[in-house]
């Protein structure tokens, strides 16, 4: 069993945010898909400079998606935790 090495993080559940703005350019927006699902989550309206920030990659994945779907991003940290404590488990077994 030592040499038994698991990466937490090959386990990790696909996120994608991304950011787009209307038709005339004046008001963004920002979508997120959690697992891969077809539809994704429900857009939000974001300033235009955080937009900006986000495609200057001055903001990453992880806090866009914390700051505008945090409770989509809590049921994520939550699945990797009992992904790591069932992976742990297996392993002192």
């Amino acid at each position: 069993m030592a040499e038994l090495e698991i990466d937490v993080q090959s386990f990790d559940i696909p996120r994608l945010i991304t950011v787009y703005p209307d038709q005339a350019g004046i008001r963004w927006w920002t979508k997120a898909w959690f697992n891969n699902q077809e539809e994704g989550e429900n857009s939000i309206e974001i300033t235009r400079m955080t937009a900006i920030r986000f495609l200057q990659n001055q903001i990453d994945k992880d806090t866009m998606l914390e700051e505008y779907f945090p409770k989509q991003m809590e049921v994520y940290r939550n699945a990797i935790e009992q992904t790591r404590v069932q992976l742990l488990k297996q392993i002192n077994i």
